[in-house]
């Protein structure tokens, strides 16, 4: 990886917006905040081992343990219980969070099948951009070998932006690939 996410984002992004005009001073310009992962592991009810392999799968894609979240309410439909693991969540700041979206963005989304680019329509109005990844096996830390299963996670990426016009100009700044509006 040639330069460092965050390092782009000082030198070369945060200029850029300053000089199209959109953004009058530096501090009104929109910076990444975190970038929450989270994974429902619901079959893990009848096998904790599946749990517990992808606790570890995650924890190789992301660099960090993720973080066990329980069901707060007793479900029969699913025959889930309250206070049994539905599933996992990951909160990056940081480096972590700059290396996690500088290989998502340069390795990852690439090797997605049938790729044209992410959904433009997916901000959340305030600013924050949500996606879903059906298969882990796009991350390079995984081995497909040891796979039992294709899961899939949902990527959460807060910004400081007010709006989704300036989160929107802050990802496509960062490398981002939108899909055309047509």
């Amino acid at each position: 990886m040639a330069q460092n996410l965050q390092e782009k984002f000082q030198k070369e992004i945060i200029p850029t917006l300053l000089k199209n005009g959109y953004f009058k001073n530096i501090m009104e310009v929109p910076k990444l905040v975190k970038v929450v992962i989270n994974r429902g592991v619901g079959e893990a009810r009848e096998n904790p081992k599946l749990f517990e392999a992808s606790a570890n799968e995650l924890t190789e894609i992301v660099g960090q343990k993720p973080e066990t979240k329980l069901a707060k309410k007793a479900i029969a439909a699913f025959k889930i219980r309250q206070g049994l693991p539905v599933g996992l969540r990951v909160t990056l700041r940081g480096k972590r969070m700059y290396d996690f979206l500088n290989k998502f963005i340069n390795i990852c989304l690439p090797k997605i099948r049938d790729f044209k680019g992410i959904s433009p329509k997916a901000f959340d109005g305030q600013g924050n951009y949500s996606l879903g990844i059906k298969e882990q096996l796009i991350f390079p830390e995984v081995d497909y070998e040891k796979v039992d299963r294709v899961r899939g996670m949902d990527i959460t990426i807060v910004t400081s932006a007010r709006k989704d016009e300036d989160a929107k100009q802050l990802l496509e700044a960062l490398g981002f690939p939108f899909r055309s509006a047509a």
